[in-house]
């Protein structure tokens, strides 16, 4: 098989896995005292390690990918929101992870968290925009907070996992 086609093939299970943590976000019960549709993230550690083994394009393909699932699954205000905050989330994350490659770095944990305050500002802004409704944005302390929490979970979830992640893309990187 040819490298691209195999980088290809990773990409589309990392999407399918991508989309499977998506779905089953999906299926829990809305956080108390939180807007609607507030989520932990987990599918961004699969948008991370994409970012990671195969770059920023890719990240940005699985970031997109994820929109559209939800747009198709809560609407195009969803998708929006998806967009936006998927967008901002991962360009942070390419500036952080080559931050990271020096020796003042953050670990994976600082990274989503950074990333889990950029996607709620992103989609904030989405809905002060959307709605035209600036009172929104004092739910800014709220999903600060929700983000900062999410951002850990999501960053040492990652962690943990990261090696199982790599094996997986030695199938079709060689």
């Amino acid at each position: 098989m040819k490298t691209s086609t195999k980088k290809l093939a990773l990409l589309g299970i990392l999407g399918a896995q991508a989309l499977a943590l998506s779905f089953l976000e999906g299926l829990l019960p809305p956080f108390p005292f939180l807007p609607p549709g507030a989520k932990p993230g987990f599918a961004n550690i699969i948008t991370m390690f994409t970012l990671c083994t195969l770059g920023l394009p890719e990240a940005l393909y699985i970031t997109a990918m994820k929109a559209v699932f939800a747009g198709v699954t809560r609407g195009f205000t969803a998708f929006l929101m998806s967009l936006a905050g998927g967008l901002l989330s991962t360009l942070a994350m390419r500036i952080l992870l080559k931050t990271a490659k020096r020796k003042n770095g953050f670990g994976w944990v600082g990274i989503s968290v950074v990333c889990a305050l950029c996607h709620n500002a992103g989609q904030l802004a989405v809905a002060v925009f959307w709605s035209g409704t600036p009172r929104i944005a004092a739910l800014a302390p709220l999903l600060l907070l929700f983000a900062v929490a999410t951002g850990t979970v999501t960053g040492a979830v990652l962690r943990a996992v990261i090696s199982v992640l790599q094996k997986q893309a030695k199938y079709f990187t060689g």
